[in-house]
């Protein structure tokens, strides 16, 4: 049933309603009898929708689950941008305080060496050599004087790369705060598309009597099986053999381990999890670290070929790299498949296939 269409128990109402709008506007003819019999209308029933109009709203969810799950990606990417960007602003918060305080030092420094310089001068170098009682003694103290002119030389040019550093410090946080505000809209837009779409799938499935979401959830277990079957017919599972790693092994494990927990956009866990949030917690959990979302996975990961993947590899779907789930083994993955539903162990073939990617390699 597309977007628009309502139950067709809404229609009889309405049928029904038009009905008794016409018999009451009819003229009546009177009776001898003062009270006639009233008839009884009887109870409308429901139209069930046919299996069209549910094959209908089956595409329309999908399509509309698979934008939320896009946007879902958007958000994480921009997430995990900010928290970065956050985190390289406290440490440039940090050097800024530590060259200042070295600015400082370095200014008391200086101001001690001017000092120093003004109340060893006066008389001309020639002057106070023939006046010394110790030329020796000039001569080592002029060499000195050399060797602080030198020393005061430096400590400017070291004053001078700090302040530079400082400036440039200044910048690079003023850059950072400009990324950080554009990554906290991109999270903003994403967030506020995330929750249209699922309200809008939401609300068409609200829609369905009950029993048609019963059809509904058959038919998309249907679309499912099909789509596996077709992918199995190749004889794929034949040529995959490959054996998990060890850290492979953890991974698998604890993917499994969070079957029937909630799907939640953005999560992580460990109550609830998104498709990207399941598999980077599963390998981080193995000890091995990888990007968090669906689209940087395909994008960094070492890619290998279908027919060579092993459990704990992951599979990525759909043109846009917009799901992911763990193959396990035996032609199945373990996933967070979309709003709605629960961390659960479908065909790998169920979907259609971009390619699989192995952290690991």
């Amino acid at each position: 049933m597309g977007p628009g269409k309502r139950s067709l128990t809404t229609a009889a109402m309405a049928l029904a309603c038009a009905c008794a709008c016409a018999v009451l506007a009819t003229p009546t003819v009177a009776y001898a009898s003062p009270t006639p019999t009233p008839t009884r209308t009887p109870n409308a029933t429901p139209t069930p929708a046919s299996n069209k109009d549910l094959e209908a709203v089956r595409k329309k969810l999908d399509k509309l689950y698979h934008e939320a799950s896009v946007a879902t990606d958007a958000y994480n990417a921009a997430e995990e941008k900010a928290r970065k960007q956050s985190a390289e602003i406290v440490d440039l918060a940090r050097e800024i305080v530590k060259g200042q305080a070295k600015l400082d030092k370095l200014k008391n420094r200086a101001g001690a060496a001017a000092r120093a310089q003004y109340r060893g001068g006066g008389l001309p170098p020639e002057a106070q050599l023939w006046l010394s009682d110790d030329p020796q003694e000039f001569l080592d103290g002029a060499g000195r004087v050399r060797q602080g002119e030198h020393a005061t030389k430096g400590l400017l040019a070291e004053m001078t790369r700090t302040q530079q550093d400082l400036r440039q410090y200044a910048k690079d946080a003023s850059a950072q705060w400009k990324k950080l505000e554009a990554n906290r809209k991109t999270k903003a837009e994403a967030k506020k598309k995330i929750k249209e779409r699922i309200a809008a799938a939401e609300k068409l499935e609200s829609q369905l009597e009950k029993k048609e979401k019963e059809r509904l959830a058959k038919l998309e277990e249907e679309a499912a099986y099909q789509a596996q079957t077709t992918w199995l017919s190749s004889g794929i599972l034949a040529e995959i053999n490959g054996k998990a790693s060890a850290q492979g092994k953890k991974a698998v494990k604890y993917a499994t381990d969070q079957i029937g927990k909630p799907y939640g956009w953005g999560a992580e866990g460990p109550g609830s999890y998104d498709c990207s949030g399941l598999t980077s917690q599963a390998w981080a959990s193995a000890g091995h670290g990888i990007p968090r979302t669906s689209q940087e996975q395909w994008k960094q990961l070492t890619h290998v070929g279908i027919k060579d993947m092993r459990p704990g590899d992951l599979i990525i779907y759909f043109d846009d790299a917009s799901h992911v789930g763990m193959y396990i083994g035996d032609g199945a993955i373990v996933h967070a498949p979309r709003p709605g539903r629960t961390v659960t162990i479908t065909g790998a073939g169920s979907m259609r296939i971009l390619g699989v990617v192995r952290p690991d390699a």
